[in-house]
């Protein structure tokens, strides 16, 4: 929690006011039942008018100053509150886009959206009220009481009993309550996440009509968040008659021996009437302890929740001999001896690889499916580091490089793209800072897509829906590959990233991106775009099968002929 309330440290000045105009509020509530009894005994008693003017002025004075105070209180309260949210978004916006994808994969979407949103606001709502009343509810059981000794020690004595008690039951409510509202929390992720994969999935659920299967799912979770959250807030709830319950029997005995001591002329009216309203003013605090005792146990679980993000240990970050001067010039990529696991995994996906690719070759890859090649790749930018051995860039250890030199130099198309919602010209320029419109048009044309974009009613400034629902697959990889092109990038990175292309748009695309980058590593089941590159790679099972070009490979591979059979057919020449 620390980690968290950290970011308080900016508003210093705006909490100290609101807590010292809270205290003033605590200070006047405190006085006025010490007034009342004194207007009591010296006026109500004693038939005296100026008497009851006069007190009944100061309190009239002073509730009017404890209400200008109340409204000025909020006011910085919200100011801090708000900044704080802010603030704390920012910070963990920052740390997640630090993240490696092995930070990742430790937490779901769903997971994160669920602390930028619910868990931000439950911390900010807390400090809010915090500044405002939640702090003002224990001192005012604690003043009221050391008031209730300084009027009539012989009554106040009652409080001791029932303070102690009350204090070590509400310990023990928040306990059980935090364990309980970080169940509701991890509830609420699960909603969200299938919530998420149902509008994500939504066309696939309708075409494998799938919705009653939807619905079960989205059920179950809901049921569960419901089921959790109706057992907190019961259990939390029950906490009040239990605090009400002994303060109004310690009322009661005030009222009692308050009474018997008026009679034996041991008290004043007005300190009974003083002793009661303080007792009254600490059953009001205490009732609000129900609620303070949920805040605190839901800001807890969130905080927690919030501080593991933030206390995440990147574990890929510069290298503390990283050069920052240091360029990439010819992309010349080495593997020596690499091996591979995920952090989650326990067998290794890549096993032992080791190959080079010179500056300016253009390297295909194939293989069969989870062979390890999109692995291979995410291991060239430092999307993860290697478990074993080392990757070399332009004969550089690759961690010599700073992350931000590295990436930058790197033109990176995954396999499934990504675009963004805005303009489609917006997307393409994201690919580089301060893009000019002609580099934009360049790489549309570089990428074949310049034509298709015209043709568009709005041309470059045609809207992209949300992950480019509004485009047909070709469309979004060939934007994609713009994005990617109008780095100017070193190497040149296309993860299956043409397979909605058709041959003809492929080779164009091929051909004109040609002379545009040092260094091209193209994943690819077809044997055709394969042929148009300096070597090809044959993966499989997490290993290298050969390397070389098309006509040795047919000599040399059995499976790689098999692979060119199946796609020209055993009488093609390319197979002879």
């Amino acid at each position: 929690m620390k980690t968290v309330f950290s970011s308080l440290k900016n508003f210093k000045l705006p909490a100290f006011v609101a807590l010292s105009l809270m205290l003033v509020e605590l200070a006047v509530e405190l006085l006025l039942p010490f007034f009342l009894g004194k207007m009591i005994d010296n006026g109500v008693l004693t038939k005296d008018l100026n008497n009851i003017v006069t007190w009944g002025s100061i309190m009239i004075g002073l509730a009017f100053f404890s209400f200008i105070s109340g409204i000025i209180n909020s006011f910085f309260a919200s100011h801090v509150s708000w900044g704080f949210a802010y603030d704390m978004r920012d910070r963990l916006f920052r740390k997640v886009q630090e993240f490696s994808f092995a930070n990742l994969n430790k937490y779901p979407t769903s997971g994160l959206m669920t602390r930028f949103t619910n868990d931000v606001r439950q911390v900010q709502n807390t400090i809010f009220m915090g500044l405002r009343i939640m702090v003002k509810a224990p001192l005012l059981v604690l003043g009221g009481v050391i008031m209730a000794f300084v009027v009539n020690p012989r009554l106040a004595v009652i409080f001791v009993i029932t303070v102690p008690l009350l204090i070590g039951f509400l310990v023990w409510v928040l306990k059980k309550a935090t364990k309980m509202f970080d169940r509701v929390q991890r509830s609420v992720d699960n909603v969200n996440r299938v919530m998420q994969e149902n509008l994500a999935g939504m066309r696939l659920i309708k075409a494998f009509f799938r919705r009653d299967y939807e619905e079960d799912r989205f059920t179950t979770a809901n049921t569960r968040l419901k089921t959790n959250t109706r057992k907190t807030f019961r259990f939390v709830e029950a906490s009040m008659p239990v605090l009400l319950f002994i303060m109004n029997v310690s009322i009661i005995a005030i009222i009692w021996f308050g009474n018997a001591q008026s009679i034996a002329g041991t008290a004043e009216v007005g300190d009974v009437v003083a002793i009661v309203n303080y007792a009254m003013r600490v059953a009001m605090a205490i009732s609000m302890f129900s609620f303070i005792i949920m805040a605190f146990s839901r800001t807890k679980a969130s905080a927690d929740r919030l501080s593991a993000v933030l206390d995440e240990e990147v574990d890929l970050a510069d290298q503390d001999d990283a050069e920052k001067q240091q360029k990439v010039l010819e992309g010349k990529i080495e593997f020596r001896n690499i091996s591979f696991t995920y952090p989650t995994a326990e067998e290794p996906v890549l096993n032992n690889i080791s190959f080079t690719v010179n500056g300016g070759e253009k390297l295909a890859i194939i293989g069969a499916t989870g062979a390890g090649k999109t692995s291979l790749f995410q291991l060239i930018p430092r999307l993860y580091d290697t478990t074993k051995g080392e990757v070399f860039l332009d004969d550089k250890p690759i961690s010599s490089f700073t992350l931000d030199t590295l990436r930058r130099s790197i033109g990176y198309v995954p396999q499934s793209p990504l675009l963004f919602s805005g303009p489609i010209i917006d997307n393409i320029a994201w690919g580089k800072d301060n893009a000019t419109n002609e580099e934009i048009l360049q790489a549309a044309r570089d990428a074949q897509i310049h034509d298709t974009i015209m043709e568009l009613p709005d041309q470059y400034h045609t809207k992209v829906g949300q992950k480019g629902v509004n485009l047909s697959g070709g469309q979004k990889q060939r934007i994609s590959i713009a994005r990617a092109l109008i780095r100017k990038p070193k190497i040149l990175m296309l993860d299956d990233s043409t397979s909605a292309l058709d041959l003809a748009t492929e080779a164009r695309l091929l051909e004109a991106i040609e002379d545009d980058v040092n260094t091209m590593l193209i994943i690819t089941q077809k044997i055709s775009t394969a042929m148009r590159a300096d070597r090809i790679m044959l993966m499989d099972n997490g290993g290298i099968l050969a390397i070389g070009t098309h006509d040795e490979l047919v000599q040399e591979s059995q499976l790689y002929r098999k692979i060119v059979e199946s796609q020209f057919g055993k009488e093609h020449p390319y197979v002879d």
